[in-house]
């Protein structure tokens, strides 16, 4: 397993004393360390730079999360868990089978723009978040999977096979995520995705 550069804040100082955080500051202290760490990354930061920024001592902090590694983990589901929320209430809203596709996304740009570069090449270089971004991408294909599905089922979609556009939506995100797509293209990520979009729904147009 991969373990992240700063070794010396993987587990709290045993000087260190925990305090308890009542839960409306924890979760804002929990808030405000996910905006840093999307922004910044978080192989660079450290728990003493975290503590400093948040304006409250590393006990405080080893109260939200006891290592940095819990922390980074944290952070990461908490940034999929919102992105998967905020995504299906749009999709819930739309009621053509053809727009929720787009509207799916949409959503997706909308989160990418949510994190940093820095945190995503982080994320997919660390074996714990890795995993965690693999899992949501299988589960964004999946999802796709299921709106073409649908779609067919509505007779908006021709058949096709649900499983390959899916997969190719995910590689798709991926380059754009990674920034290939984007420097071969010179389109921003939600001009990337808006593009996607158009070629996977025409694509899907019945002929």
């Amino acid at each position: 397993m991969a373990a992240l550069p700063e070794t010396r804040d993987h587990r709290p100082r045993r000087t260190a004393r925990r305090r308890t955080v009542d839960t409306t500051r924890r979760e804002e202290l929990l808030t405000e360390a996910e905006a840093i760490i999307l922004a910044e990354g978080f192989t660079a930061v450290t728990m003493d730079g975290l503590a400093r920024q948040l304006g409250c001592s590393k006990a405080t902090l080893y109260s939200l999360a006891a290592t940095k590694e819990q922390l980074v983990l944290a952070v990461t589901r908490s940034f999929f868990r919102k992105a998967t929320a905020d995504i299906e209430q749009a999709v819930a809203d739309e009621a053509d089978p053809r727009q929720r596709i787009r509207t799916y996304l949409a959503g997706i740009a909308t989160a990418m723009r949510r994190h940093s570069p820095a945190f995503y090449d982080d994320m997919v270089g660390y074996e714990p978040t890795a995993r965690v971004y693999q899992q949501n991408s299988a589960a964004a294909a999946q999802r796709v999977h299921d709106l073409i599905e649908a779609g067919m089922r509505a007779d908006v979609f021709r058949e096709v096979n649900g499983h390959f556009a899916a997969h190719v939506v995910t590689v798709t995100i991926d380059a754009i995520r990674s920034g290939t797509l984007l420097e071969t293209t010179g389109l921003t990520a939600a001009e990337a995705v808006s593009e996607l979009g158009d070629l996977l729904l025409n694509g899907l147009r019945p002929a």
